[in-house]
């Protein structure tokens, strides 16, 4: 018999279709995400070709490396097509009974390596945490504009899930409000919290740990499961065990175990579902808010195995098609042994290290 669960942050419903349950192999993949060539003579963001972007932002590359050019090993630059525009005012205005302003944001493209044919799953370790690092410097320096409220970082792997270059990126969109679902997130911890006086993502935790039907793996500071009321198959979340509103918040270190159980997990997914195309999203605190707030930063995976259509669209329930505990075994059960060597890790250039 069906189930229906709800997200005891969103108090969204979902359905867990039981009867139409899928196994990893029932999964069809018109896309393959893998066999790119380790340079494409015709890809903006391959080494040598820095002149086909706006100039960069941030670069990791050696000192003697000149700005906007080679010799980087994680750039980030303003999207040539942003969806924001990073220069003028807000001029927040009514229309009628409307609200509106002008488009106001930063929109940039977090580069994550020069070699073409790898991804944030596959880099060596070191590489994984210089991305993730890359990141917090462009949220600190961003969280300087008083324009805006929230910063999100996502990543869209394959054509299916939105990727317009094969190059392996990430990108991250300041904006001038808090989005919907993260005020809704937000609302929901805040009615937690308020009853409880805990952290509901500090309970679901534990929880997850304790009960471990759902968890595929963990490390000293952070766990991997499946949500109990997941909207897609196979959907994943990275959830500090610490207590952390922002990722901006954590050390070196933490960052360096998060990378890990990141790579871990997406290399979980690849080799259990054909490395589909697949979303990331990273769920943090608002910014510039003159209150403190019950947020607790995570991680979410989607990989893209069905497709929403009118029943989603019509009522905002999803239909699941593979229970979470399912998929948390199919993923635990992944072999995540490399295909190859990891090389050697390169040493961090002094000035971020």
């Amino acid at each position: 018999m069906p189930l229906l669960r709800k997200d005891p942050v969103t108090h969204e419903w979902v359905i867990i279709a039981t009867e139409r349950s899928k196994r990893p192999s029932d999964f069809k993949n018109s896309e393959t995400t893998e066999g790119k060539p380790p340079f494409s003579p015709d890809c903006a963001f391959c080494p040598g070709h820095e002149g086909l972007t706006p100039p960069e932002v941030l670069a990791y590359r050696h000192p003697q490396n000149e700005p906007n050019g080679p010799g980087w090993w994680v750039r980030v630059v303003p999207n040539k097509f942003p969806a924001l525009s990073i220069e003028g005012d807000l001029e927040r205005a009514g229309y009628g009974m409307y609200d509106q302003m002008a488009g106001i944001g930063a929109h940039e493209v977090i580069i994550e390596t020069p070699e073409h044919d790898k991804s944030i799953a596959n880099v060596q370790p070191v590489q994984a945490q210089e991305i993730l690092w890359a990141y917090r410097d462009r949220c600190l320096d961003l969280m300087q504009d008083r324009r805006f409220k929230y910063i999100l970082l996502f990543r869209n792997h394959g054509k299916v899930a939105g990727a317009s270059l094969e190059h392996p990126h990430c990108q991250m969109i300041a904006l001038p409000m808090v989005p919907k679902d993260v005020a809704q997130m937000l609302d929901g911890m805040t009615r937690y919290h308020d009853y409880h006086d805990r952290c509901i993502y500090c309970d679901m935790v534990k929880q997850e740990i304790n009960f471990g039907e759902r968890i595929i793996s963990m490390n000293d500071q952070f766990a991997a499961f499946e949500p109990f009321a997941p909207k897609y198959p196979f959907e994943t979340w990275i959830v500090p065990r610490h207590h952390a509103r922002s990722f901006i918040e954590e050390s070196r270190s933490e960052v360096a175990l998060f990378a890990s159980i990141l790579q871990d997990s997406l290399m979980r997914i690849g080799r259990c579902l054909k490395f589909p195309p697949y979303n990331f999203t990273l769920h943090t605190a608002p910014i510039n808010q003159e209150r403190d707030c019950n947020f607790h930063w995570h991680l979410s995976i989607m990989p893209r195995l069905t497709i929403a259509a009118g029943f989603e669209m019509g009522t905002g329930v999803y239909i699941n098609v593979t229970a979470p505990e399912d998929a948390a075994r199919h993923l635990r059960e992944a072999d995540v042994t490399p295909d190859e060597p990891i090389p050697a890790e390169r040493e961090l250039v002094e000035s971020h290290k």
